[in-house]
């Protein structure tokens, strides 16, 4: 028997991983645009705090909530499929055998060869085989909506507190520049963490956090300032 040749690949990741970078950034930008919103409308830092402390509680159980039902929505159409796949693989073994193999050959084997390959596959996994190479589903891309939940909240709440910590700390007469430069070294760091964690390139995802998060600042100091001045 040959070796096993394990690898670590950085797909396997990708659930957590966007799940986390999603609740981050998300915590990061919505709480600090908050911030920076009610401080330009002229509130006291006493109201700021309470706005943004809200605007993490709530966050957070938006994004657990929103993750949940998403993610528990692909769950639900992966085992109705899978159930679909099982009931054909019962009643018609012979076609969806015949499938297999198309499949295979669109994928570069003789004809031969794909059958062949296409019968031992399905005598060793007929369903996990069908589910992989003609579903597309596998351990990696499968759904996992608990995970997916919970990584978006403990991430949001991380990215929310540190807007919320510079409130704290720094001058009231300074808080909208304090939190902006803080954010914005925030998602910096966010985006080269998420690509390296990813094994891509690190100055697109900076670029691009750090441009949106610059907006989405740029736009609710915008509207804070002006209900500010109508006040």
């Amino acid at each position: 028997m040959a070796p096993r040749h394990l690898e670590r690949h950085q797909v396997s990741r990708i659930g957590w991983m966007r799940a986390g970078v999603m609740g981050a950034n998300d915590g990061i930008v919505s709480t600090a645009s908050l911030l920076v919103g009610v401080t330009a409308a002229g509130t006291g830092k006493q109201a700021i705090m309470v706005a943004g402390v809200a605007g993490l509680v709530a966050g957070a159980m938006s994004m657990a909530a929103g993750e949940y039902v998403s993610v528990s929505s692909q769950s639900d159409t992966e085992k109705a499929d899978l159930a679909r796949e099982t009931r054909e693989l019962e009643t018609d073994p012979a076609s969806e055998e015949n499938e297999l193999t198309a499949i295979y050959v669109a994928r570069g084997l003789e004809p031969d060869l794909a059958r062949q390959v296409a019968v031992q596959m399905t005598a060793r996994d007929a369903l996990g085989t069908h589910a992989r190479d003609e579903l597309g589903i596998s351990e990696i891309t499968t759904a996992r909506p608990t995970q997916a939940a919970l990584t978006s909240a403990a991430t949001f709440t991380v990215g929310a507190a540190l807007p919320l910590l510079v409130v704290f700390l720094a001058p009231a007469t300074a808080l909208i520049p304090a939190v902006s430069i803080a954010s914005l070294f925030s998602l910096a760091a966010l985006g080269a963490v998420g690509a390296k964690t990813g094994g891509a390139a690190i100055f697109r995802p900076v670029v691009r956090v750090v441009f949106w998060g610059s907006v989405a600042l740029a736009v609710t100091a915008g509207i804070g300032a002006l209900f500010g001045i109508a006040a």
